[in-house]
């Protein structure tokens, strides 16, 4: 049975790993633990996010919920932008 710190399976519908447990753990991000990411990064990285989550819509995937990550894709549009404008 795998601990509780550890990352969950990748999930084959989505096609990459899930993200990882726990604070500390190498996940991979562009930014060290110790300096944490800058504002700047972080509303990129959820830019980019809010990109890939509006190809998969686009593509047909989550058909059954597309209304809805429709409407959660366009209200983090809207917050990046606000963050941005505040930034």
């Amino acid at each position: 049975m795998a601990s509780p710190q550890s990352s969950p399976p990748a999930s084959p519908e989505v096609g990459f790993p899930a993200s990882p447990v726990g604070a500390g753990s190498d996940t991979g991000t562009p930014w060290r633990e110790a300096e944490g990411p800058s504002t700047a990064e972080l509303l990129t990285q959820l830019g980019e996010d809010r990109l890939w989550l509006l190809r998969q819509l686009d593509s047909g995937r989550w058909s059954e919920w597309r209304l809805d990550l429709a409407a959660l894709e366009r209200e983090l549009g809207q917050l990046i932008d606000q963050a941005g404008e505040r930034f």
